[in-house]
């Protein structure tokens, strides 16, 4: 399980955040019977969610306060194949959040293995229902103490 450091009233402890697991599907392969790199974006998007569930701070709720977090930019680097019938593992960790934007990184390896297969990053804003991008710390104070928990 991947351990991330917070600071609470001064004190370290370390929090455990439940990576995500997927069993690749053959659908996703190409005609060389490897996964398609255009799935790793959609992992990254289920460990997302994933994460911000955990930080207490899911998805569905975001949507529920008419809140998104769009993709503003995102890299992949690809070590090794990932093929049909593998199941990969999904670290991600938050590198940075200024309540307009937040960084997060992902490490996608072999479960079997541990052999890497890709890491990447991507970087998110927030908007509200009509795409205007705001501060989760002006709009939302109570959900912006959230994420420095995790930073």
């Amino acid at each position: 399980m991947a351990k991330q450091e917070i600071e609470v009233a001064g004190a370290q402890r370390q929090i455990k955040i439940t990576p995500f697991e997927h069993h690749t599907k053959y659908h996703e392969t190409d005609q060389q019977g490897i996964i398609h790199t255009s799935n790793y974006a959609n992992w990254m998007e289920d460990a997302r969610m994933n994460l911000m569930e955990q930080m207490g701070l899911g998805f569905k709720q975001m949507l529920e306060m008419e809140i998104s977090s769009p993709v503003v930019s995102q890299t992949i680097e690809h070590r090794s194949a990932v093929k049909f019938d593998e199941t990969v593992i999904v670290d991600t960790k938050l590198l940075s959040y200024d309540g307009h934007e937040m960084e997060i990184a992902y490490r996608i390896y072999d479960k079997a293995t541990g052999e890497d297969r890709a890491v990447a990053k991507s970087v998110h804003c927030f908007m509200n229902k009509s795409g205007i991008p705001i501060s989760m710390k002006r709009a939302y104070p109570e959900l912006d103490t959230k994420f420095f928990e995790f930073k």
